[in-house]
């Protein structure tokens, strides 16, 4: 998958737990081949797994953790790979949702996302 750009890095404090440690955030945006007729689900489950995998490369263990209110619990990774967008597609299922849920929430999502639309 060939990347198209890539924004620059933007350091922030962590976003929904307290934490020492700073996290660096950007944003990349692949451009696709994808075969006519597609099943956006079917191809978005695809990178998030090649996307999970990645993070297993570089360090990350376990799974998502939610308290008793089903509220995720954040904590310190070494690699949190999200799928933001993928084209004009919605796509809704166990596994994964987009456009994320959360992105208009987060600037250090935005400004990143922003920074490679625009």
């Amino acid at each position: 998958m060939p990347y198209k750009r890539v924004s620059s890095l933007l350091e922030t404090d962590p976003w929904g737990f307290e934490s020492q440690d700073k996290f660096m955030n950007a944003a990349v945006m692949y451009e696709l081949d994808l075969p006519k007729g597609y099943n956006p689900e079917a191809e978005g489950l695809m990178i998030l797994e090649i996307c999970k995998d990645i993070e297993r490369r570089l360090g990350r263990t376990g799974k998502p953790q939610y308290d008793e209110k089903g509220e995720r619990i954040y904590t310190d990774r070494p690699i949190d790979i999200d799928i933001l967008l993928f084209g004009d597609n919605k796509i809704d299922c166990d596994e994964l949702t987009v456009p994320h849920k959360l992105m208009y929430e987060r600037d250090f999502v935005m400004v990143p996302l922003n920074e490679i639309i625009n």
